[in-house]
């Protein structure tokens, strides 16, 4: 039996130019740490020669192209297996939610069935591997920066380069535990579909290209900022980010988030956005300690989810037979 954990991710700047459609014009630039919330995948070896995988459902077939889940079913043509075996997942958090759960589940998939076979795989190729299974061969209207984050871990500046090419800088300041401590995650209770509204973005990058090439911009800032040990400012980019990625799509925001978001403001945050593509999931909100009970008690109908940062990516944790 094989067990790996890989996290799941908050991105604060940047979201939107990871996709192709636009670093392929110049460069994208993501700014964005995994926590400690994670994707569990065990994988071990069947009774017989059917293969079982159980998530949200549970499916038992006789030959891999009967399977419904599509990750799997690529992931498993991917590494070259096609029977016997046994595939679980468990998750810390609910899919849907703009935490990349979709990406950690492939990097932390890939992983467990590598180590299956008995092979060790970099950070570098689960990314890139996770990365071909979700945009070329799934075709999701999806960008890299999950993946990257999922396999490589820790609180990273990633760039993406129009030959293709991704660099992950880590990001080493003394601020980030204030940081991580000035962070607070509530759950909207909406679960939504990325895809409608990354498709939507993917289609007016013609247009919206003036507004991504301010986030990229602001992902810089930020990263500088850490860097150079300042918090002072993170908070009002945090503001702009989300004031900047509403005009990407119609659907980003809605009242109901525009109205947990203001009242946090009105509580005493800084700044926030919604974690991953929009309309649902998880509010992100930067507020100093000594208004957190404010904010808190303005957002008192959500719940707020504790968390920390974590520094490592995708790992095997159990190996067995």
């Amino acid at each position: 039996m094989i067990i790996t954990t890989t996290p799941f991710r908050v991105s604060f700047s940047g979201g939107g130019t990871d996709l192709k459609d636009y670093y392929k014009l110049g460069y994208g630039s993501v700014l964005s740490t995994t926590i400690n919330k994670y994707m569990y995948i065990t994988v071990n070896k069947s009774f017989d020669d059917r293969i079982r995988i159980s998530y949200s459902e549970t499916e038992i077939v006789d030959h891999i192209d009967k399977l419904k889940h599509p990750i799997v079913k690529a992931a498993l043509k991917l590494v070259g297996i096609k029977k016997g075996i046994e595939i679980t997942s468990i998750a810390d958090m609910p899919k849907k939610s703009g935490l990349g759960s979709s990406s950690s589940f492939t990097v932390g998939l890939l992983n467990a069935l590598y180590a299956y076979q008995g092979k060790l795989k970099s950070a570098e190729e689960l990314a890139k591997e996770a990365c071909r299974i979700e945009i070329d061969i799934l075709k999701e209207p999806i960008g890299k920066q999950d993946q990257y984050a999922a396999a490589y871990g820790g609180f990273n500046h990633i760039m993406f380069y129009s030959n293709g090419s991704v660099t992950v800088e880590p990001v080493i300041s003394k601020k980030l535990k204030l940081l991580e401590h000035n962070l607070l995650l509530f759950y909207t209770n909406i679960q939504r579909s990325a895809s409608s509204i990354l498709t939507e973005q993917k289609s007016k990058i013609a247009e919206t290209k003036g507004i991504l090439d301010k986030m990229a911009h602001l992902s810089l800032d930020m990263k500088s900022f850490l860097l150079n040990n300042h918090l002072d400012n993170f908070g009002a980019l945090l503001d702009k980010e989300w004031g900047l990625k509403k005009q990407l799509a119609s659907n980003v925001s809605n009242p109901i988030i525009d109205g947990y978001y203001n009242k946090a403001k009105k509580a005493g945050a800084l700044g926030g956005k919604i974690a991953g593509a929009g309309v649902g999931g998880f509010l992100l909100i930067y507020c100093e300690l000594n208004k957190q009970h404010k904010v808190k008690e303005a957002l008192k109908k959500l719940r707020c989810i504790p968390f920390s940062f974590e520094k490592q990516g995708s790992q095997i944790r159990f190996v067995e037979g």
